[in-house]
């Protein structure tokens, strides 16, 4: 059976490597290929990102995600079938945006838009970024890049993830409990397992200091919606993931006092796409070469 792949771009084909042809799919309507010819598949990136499609792959060798997270693909992934994901491809626009949102939140922006389309002239000092502590939750490689844009704007970051690293200065989890009464930034920036289903519950906020925010750029059930509910703006929010996700129309979080709302937008700036696209094509060539692919998560063996 020939090597043909789906993609979501046409630049993949022009540089696919000789041997290997397919077809371009991003995700919008119903795609044009004979499915049952297709042995490597590139998710499209976005809202809709097509995982039933590989129940229609009987050829189907590896699956490629454009992002990070890969949950929601593990139960759709047909046994045998390689799974890689996009680690590191969001690391610059994750970490600007939650370099954006905690200045936002800080610099009282929101208020300021609101401010604009009145036409009020309303002046009043903020708080500020620079002086601040900040716990980054999940402390990889978007940590590490947000941990670079915070240390010129005269932060103290305080990295932790699962499994302290003292060397590198990096907390282990269980001293999560001891290090929020003296944060006054928390970002979220793990993937969502079993283990950070509720990281930031009632509990942890309680500990953390009045007017701290927390950020969350992860997966909204890291946080804990009712217990932030219920801090009553106490501890503030900046968030672009939440649970539940999409948003309804009427939840209260959308009121929630001291509390900024972004739609999922973290990594999908302008700086993502040619990575992506650049990343695909080297992963085309490495599957072509019969060399190990990058970012592998399950194994096909």
């Amino acid at each position: 059976m020939a090597d043909r792949v789906l993609v979501p771009w046409d630049q993949n084909l022009e540089n696919a490597p000789a041997g290997v042809s397919g077809d371009v799919y991003d995700g919008e309507g119903e795609p044009a290929a004979d499915l049952s010819q297709v042995a490597f598949y590139v998710v499209p990136y976005g809202r809709t990102q097509r995982l039933d499609l590989m129940e229609r792959m009987p050829g189907l060798r590896v699956v490629q995600l454009l992002t990070a997270g890969y949950e929601r693909a593990l139960d759709p992934l047909p046994e045998g079938v390689e799974l890689c994901n996009g680690r590191g491809l969001h690391d610059a626009s994750t970490a600007e945006h939650a370099l954006a949102l905690m200045l936002a939140a800080q610099r009282d922006l929101p208020r300021w838009a609101g401010d604009q389309a009145a036409h009020r002239w309303a002046p009043h000092f903020t708080r500020s970024l620079a002086g601040t502590r900040v716990l980054i939750l999940g402390y990889g490689s978007i940590g590490a890049a947000l941990a670079a844009r915070l240390e010129p704007n005269e932060c103290e970051v305080v990295p932790v993830a699962r499994s302290g690293r003292p060397d590198q200065g990096v907390h282990g989890i269980d001293a999560l409990h001891r290090l929020l009464p003296q944060a006054s930034v928390v970002v979220l920036t793990a993937p969502h397992t079993p283990e950070t289903q509720g990281l930031i519950g009632a509990d942890e906020l309680a500990l953390m200091p009045d007017d701290s925010l927390v950020v969350n750029v992860g997966r909204g059930p890291l946080l804990d919606t009712s217990a932030l509910l219920a801090e009553k703006g106490r501890v503030r929010a900046a968030l672009d993931v939440t649970d539940p996700e999409p948003l309804p129309a009427d939840h209260p979080l959308w009121e929630a006092p001291g509390t900024y709302i972004t739609p999922h937008v973290a990594g999908g700036s302008d700086t993502f796409y040619p990575r992506a696209r650049r990343f695909v094509d080297e992963q085309l060539r490495r599957w072509a070469a019969g060399e190990p692919l990058a970012n592998v998560v399950r194994s096909g063996a």
